[in-house]
């Protein structure tokens, strides 16, 4: 069976109060797109089953894979589960190997058997269950013949603790066998160029129909585009995305940017820019040390984020006074008094005090002005403004010197708020920085 269109259905009135972020239905579109499978429609219904029968019967009139995320639990109020069957005219029985293993959990946890854990193992006669490793309600897929088609529902526990490895394991395997034909993702990274950028540069590659589909996604100063291709094989279909990600290197940035796509890439098939960082870093045997005065350690803290971080960072200093700036990573007196804190000369003398005093291959020095207020301080004795956002990363491998300032004005953010998107927008530049110059040694 070929799905041509999916849409996803999360249940509970907790998500419509703002209680709980819905993360459910950003994972299953990630995955449903992963698969090849058009996903055109999201909602959020609460626990009422009047309204949760108004949005399936909408539903099935347009869609013929249905997902339905949370509602399956013991309680009076889990009510999903029953709505839907009876909207596809499912009669729900107990299934035995269910109950077995609700028991058995149970069991084990040392907690006592209720009536209503019965509720959780009561399924369509006819359904594909799903065993659930993670919890104790069972996912599963039914099918009925409607007036529009053949409709396929797929029920799952909310808890994205329990539904991220249930569809990995049980429901990604299901969904794939149903499908004529196979797909194969791939991510590329980009870091330094805006969405719309490269929306328009690569517009050829995301005509319709195109095989693979290529499709961009913003971030936080970073775009990640997504290659999905569709072939009889994983090998043909990995083929394919190679062969359009290597195409995609070459391509040209003018007149946005200087430069290719391949000066904008940070990687393939990689979760973050740290993550890129470090497996370069290991790749190549490198280091790296951090001397982070406005960023307050995040850089370091990313860089600890990734396993196999100590094999390549060799030490990290919080310098956030000038005078520890002076004593931790050598940064001089006079360069303070001339071209003040907020500069890239103090940026670079505090990446090689931080290289140096750890013996690494490659240091980052980074100062500036976080949060929503100016800065006023005194540069070669004139009192000067440094604007806020205004930052100033180094990177030096003892040979080679970078150093570039950035201005990540906080508009209409409140305190907290901008002096968080300083830190991870800064903290992203020098990791890529760091990338950059690892590329070289």
């Amino acid at each position: 069976m070929k799905y041509t269109a999916s849409e996803i259905i999360s249940v509970g009135t907790e998500l419509l109060l703002g209680d709980i972020i819905n993360t459910d239905a950003a994972f299953l579109a990630r995955e449903l797109a992963a698969l090849g499978i058009p996903c055109y429609h999201q909602s959020v219904v609460g626990d009422n089953p009047a309204r949760l029968r108004a949005s399936l019967e909408l539903a099935l009139s347009r869609s013929d894979l249905i997902f339905l995320t949370g509602g399956l639990g013991p309680t009076a109020d889990d009510l999903t589960k029953e709505t839907a069957a009876a909207v596809m005219g499912k009669t729900l029985v107990l299934h035995e190997p269910s109950y077995a293993r609700i028991r058995a959990i149970l069991a084990k946890r040392n907690l006592p058997e209720t009536e209503n854990q019965k509720k959780q193992a009561m399924l369509p006669a006819d359904a594909f269950v799903f065993d659930n490793d993670y919890g104790t309600a069972p996912g599963f897929a039914m099918t009925a013949v409607c007036q529009a088609g053949e409709k396929t529902m797929i029920l799952l526990p909310g808890p994205p603790r329990e539904l991220e490895p249930l569809f990995s394991e049980r429901v990604r395997p299901y969904l794939a066998a149903q499908t004529e034909e196979m797909f194969y993702s791939m991510n590329i990274g980009m870091y330094g160029i805006g969405e719309a950028a490269v929306g328009h540069i690569l517009r050829d590659y995301m005509e319709h129909g195109q095989n693979p589909t290529v499709a961009p996604y913003c971030g936080e100063g970073e775009v990640r585009l997504r290659l999905t291709a569709r072939g009889k094989t994983e090998e043909e279909c990995r083929a394919l995305c190679h062969a359009v990600a290597a195409r995609i290197r070459d391509v040209s940035c003018e007149p946005y940017k200087p430069g290719t796509m391949n000066d904008y890439i940070w990687g393939m098939d990689c979760d973050s820019l740290q993550e890129a960082l470090v497996m370069l870093l290991r790749r190549k045997h490198l280091t790296v040390s951090a001397a982070e005065s406005c960023t307050g350690g995040y850089v370091a803290k990313r860089i600890t984020d990734i396993s196999g971080a100590s094999e390549v960072l060799s030490g990290a200093y919080v310098t956030y006074s000038e005078k520890t700036k002076m004593a931790m990573v050598g940064v001089k007196a006079e360069t303070l008094q001339k071209y003040s804190v907020y500069s890239a000369e103090v940026a670079v003398e505090m990446a090689r005090g931080c290289r140096l005093a750890v013996g690494a291959d490659i240091g980052i020095g980074i100062t500036g002005v976080a949060g929503t207020s100016d800065a006023q301080v005194t540069q070669d004795g004139e009192e000067i403004t440094v604007a806020a956002g205004t930052v100033y990363i180094a990177c030096t491998d003892g040979v080679h010197v970078t150093a570039e300032r950035l201005e990540l004005p906080p508009g209409r953010r409140v305190q907290t708020e901008a002096r968080e998107f300083v830190r991870r927008r800064a903290s992203s530049h020098a990791l890529f920085m760091a990338l950059r110059m690892a590329e070289n040694l």
